[in-house]
């Protein structure tokens, strides 16, 4: 077994950049690459140093999925890999629930593909910066796998028809497109799109973070509220925040035509 890690860290001025470690595998997400995203989420949810995170990749594609080869070697199982197709599944859906319950926003950088539980792993974060040379698809409909559980992160991110026109086609999205699609939020020259992200990120984290962590955990709960619902649970959030020593000190630096601190 190799001792080359499935997962790189590299922290500089309150960033964090996660890379992606098997690019001979397309880095495609195997059971021991999951759970290290598993863990080093669970670390960064309790790093206060950390006020951004970068998801990256080593080698020419983001990230192509499940690994199939893996998968395949379960249905010598008695039960033909049922139950590990559960665990990983389950591990999977883990991951990917982890990203928008960090206090720390997450924004990808893709370069080459990103493909059915990749392109899930793109639609998870809460930002994304794609390389012009990026590609997007769900392409399991194929093999006869459809693509279910990345349908959940891809219709969070796209409408109802342009999430099934992916699901059911199986076409390549170009960067622009996606970016069209609202799957990506900026593309940019191929190659530069780790060197974007972090520069995005660094912008983020020059900010309170309290206030970053308050909002995003905010935007994501009153997503799954009624309208009603939402503006009431909004409201009782900006008056915790406007009651924080970062928001009373913003505001008066504003009156006072000062930069904030």
């Amino acid at each position: 077994m190799s001792d080359t890690p499935l997962l790189l860290r590299d922290d500089r001025d309150g960033v964090a950049t996660l890379v992606l470690n098997r690019p001979r595998a397309r880095n495609a997400l195997s059971h021991a690459l999951l759970t290290a995203l598993s863990e080093e989420f669970a670390r960064l949810s309790a790093d206060e140093s950390v006020r951004a995170v970068v998801l990256a990749a080593e080698g020419p594609a983001f990230c192509a999925g499940h690994d199939l080869k893996e998968m395949t070697a379960y249905r010598a199982d008695a039960d033909r890999g049922a139950a590990r197709f559960k665990d990983l599944f389950d591990l999977c859906s883990s991951v990917m629930m982890a990203i928008p319950a960090l206090p720390q926003p997450v924004i990808a950088a893709v370069e080459g593909i990103a493909t059915a539980a990749g392109c899930q792993l793109v639609a998870s974060c809460d930002l994304a910066v794609a390389g012009t040379e990026a590609r997007f698809a769900t392409p399991g409909v194929q093999i006869g796998l459809f693509c279910s559980t990345p349908m959940v992160a891809l219709s969070r991110n796209l409408s109802r028809k342009a999430a099934m026109a992916m699901l059911l086609t199986a076409e390549l999205a170009e960067a622009e497109e996606a970016r069209a699609l609202g799957l990506v939020n900026r593309v940019v020259p191929a190659g530069t799109a780790l060197r974007e992200a972090q520069e995005l990120a660094a912008g983020i984290a020059s900010r309170s973070a309290y206030t970053v962590r308050v909002g995003k955990r905010a935007f994501y709960e009153q997503l799954e509220m009624p309208l009603a619902q939402a503006y009431a649970h909004a409201g009782r959030v900006m008056t915790e925040n406007m009651l924080a020593r970062s928001a009373e000190d913003g505001i008066a630096a504003f009156l006072d035509k000062k930069a904030a601190r």
